[in-house]
């Protein structure tokens, strides 16, 4: 892990190396955002580590336990260099505790350091907390139409 955000309550730092705390961290915090998904492997935490794409955030508690986690992308397209926010968690006995808040914030102060124009992200509606700490955190929401393609595979 590198150099962590601190808040009051929380730590936030960027994933250098997979460890079984982070294997076991996610067995727990992926089912929280999504039922349709398996917990990510070894394997694949080990890829989004080694992307020069993506920048993996984790939170801990006091305790030093993961309690939430964040992933970053960056892009460059021909309009300049973009960022979008992902599968943001928050371990639902640490909500209300300022992680989101942390993650947040360390993704943004990220996204600017290499030279990102934008930050974007997705909420479902039925998220409210979750919309109400992008709203808080300058998020506007934008008029757009989200499309999907399903790639069978």
């Amino acid at each position: 892990m590198s150099a962590p955000s601190e808040s009051d309550a929380v730590t936030v730092s960027e994933v250098t190396e997979v460890t079984d705390e982070l294997v076991d961290a996610f067995v727990g915090l992926i089912p929280q955002l999504s039922t349709s998904s398996p917990p990510t492997s070894p394997e694949d935490l080990a890829s989004i580590v080694a992307s020069e794409a993506d920048t993996l955030f984790v939170a801990r508690d006091r305790e030093g336990r993961i309690v939430g986690s964040l992933t970053l992308a960056v892009f460059r397209i021909p309009t300049g260099v973009r960022a979008w926010i992902e599968d943001v968690v928050v371990d639902g006995a640490a909500r209300g505790q300022g992680v989101g808040d942390a993650l947040v914030d360390a993704a943004v102060v990220k996204a600017g350091e290499v030279g990102a124009k934008t930050v974007d992200l997705t909420s479902r509606p039925n998220r409210e907390a979750a919309n109400r700490l992008y709203v808080r955190k300058g998020f506007e929401l934008r008029t757009t139409n989200v499309y999907r393609f399903a790639i069978d595979g």
